[in-house]
């Protein structure tokens, strides 16, 4: 008999080459005036985006922000207090995680005129948000956070007293998701990698996560079985539409995961690192990846050699090389294998180009994020996580 388990309500997700034509008719279904939420550079130098920009302004009033770094507090604020006067009638998000935090997390709060610290988790006041909120709309232009797909809008101050923290509820979920493979083709090969580090890293978590069920496996599985080959595909050839199609399917499917099943100890410290330090999420997961799934098989060998999730991770392995016969060892084997040739081949950096010392891990480990943590298939040791962490110093 299944064990129990929740799955929430996703959007209307429009998946396709092209789909994007489809943006205004479903705008005009809500009204007339569009807050507009995008990235900066990578909306303004791509054409496509400045059509879709050029036909939105010929039907609708339109303003529009732009997020040049991961959305702040401040950040969402200010914009609230703008155009909480205007009043638009969708809040359109077209770019990136970033984009769609910020658009997602102004759009909870322009109903109400109220403060995102009054809902912030872990930081904010702690009130329980119960308001209307303006209808979203979210069209991602990297495949990477699956952001479009989840409740939550991450926020972060970055510092020595920083922070990364969700602001979350099922009301701030995307109406409608407009998932066009064409608008993921001016990615760099850096925002690919990582980009496409962050969704394998939420489909494998989430996959092995102890809240996994048989949706959230299915969901992950018919991913997984997609990015294996299309990540690399993307990144070596960036005009592969196919791949790009894979790619953008995986990335809004590991939304739907992480927001079901959880995600792992990858998230759990990159929250703190993130925080502490500019390191861009993607590449904080493309990182830590090889050594924390290395870690946290040989602490499962050492504790539950019968675990479910050494045979999910297993089952994993056989992905990268189908043709053959591989016992659980060596499909193993081959999982850790093909992610450190991934860490090298996509140009993962080390966390000490970013600032990290080895005097920094005591305080990265004691503010992991338990809420992402809680979830991973074994509990590390501050010793196995110290030792994460140093191998990529």
């Amino acid at each position: 008999m299944l064990n129990s388990f929740g799955f929430a309500a996703t959007p209307h997700i429009h998946f396709g080459v092209g789909m994007r034509s489809t943006l205004v008719s479903i705008i005009q279904t809500y009204g007339s005036k569009v807050l507009l939420i995008t990235g900066g550079q990578s909306f303004d130098g791509s054409k496509l985006c400045q059509n879709l920009l050029s036909e939105l302004e010929e039907n609708f009033d339109v303003r529009r922000e732009k997020v040049s770094s991961e959305p702040s507090p401040q950040m969402v604020d200010a914009w609230v207090q703008t155009y909480q006067g205007f009043s638009p009638d969708v809040v359109l998000a077209i770019g990136g995680g970033s984009a769609v935090d910020a658009a997602k997390a102004v759009a909870g709060l322009l109903p109400s005129g109220d403060s995102v610290m009054d809902y912030l988790e872990g930081v904010g006041k702690g009130k329980v948000f119960a308001n209307k909120t303006t209808p979203l709309i979210a069209v991602p232009t990297t495949a990477g956070t699956g952001g479009e797909t989840s409740k939550n809008a991450v926020l972060s101050v970055i510092g020595e007293d920083g922070y990364k923290k969700s602001f979350r509820h099922e009301d701030l979920v995307a109406k409608h998701i407009i998932l066009d493979p064409e608008l993921t083709l001016t990615c760099s090969q850096e925002v690919t990698a990582a980009c496409g580090m962050d969704a394998f890293t939420q489909l494998l978590e989430s996959y092995v996560s102890t809240k996994a069920n048989p949706m959230t496996d299915a969901l992950a599985w018919s991913a997984l079985e997609r990015i294996v080959t299309a990540l690399p595909a993307a990144y070596e050839d960036g005009s592969d539409i196919q791949a790009r199609s894979d790619m953008l399917y995986a990335s809004s499917i590991s939304g739907l995961t992480l927001a079901n099943a959880g995600l792992g100890v990858v998230h759990g410290l990159a929250s703190p690192l993130g925080a502490f330090f500019p390191i861009p999420h993607g590449v904080v997961c493309g990182s830590l990846l090889f050594e924390a799934t290395r870690i946290n098989i040989q602490a499962l060998k050492e504790r539950d050699e019968h675990h479910p999730a050494l045979a999910k991770y297993a089952k994993v392995g056989r992905l990268f090389a189908p043709e053959m016969f591989m016992d659980d060892e060596d499909a193993l084997k081959m999982l850790l294998g093909m992610l450190e040739i991934w860490q090298q081949h996509l140009n993962m950096p080390k966390l000490s180009e970013f600032g990290v010392a080895e005097t920094d891990l005591d305080k990265i480990i004691e503010n992991i994020s338990g809420g992402s943590y809680a979830t991973n298939p074994v509990m590390l040791t501050h010793d196995e996580l110290r030792a994460l962490l140093q191998a990529r110093l």
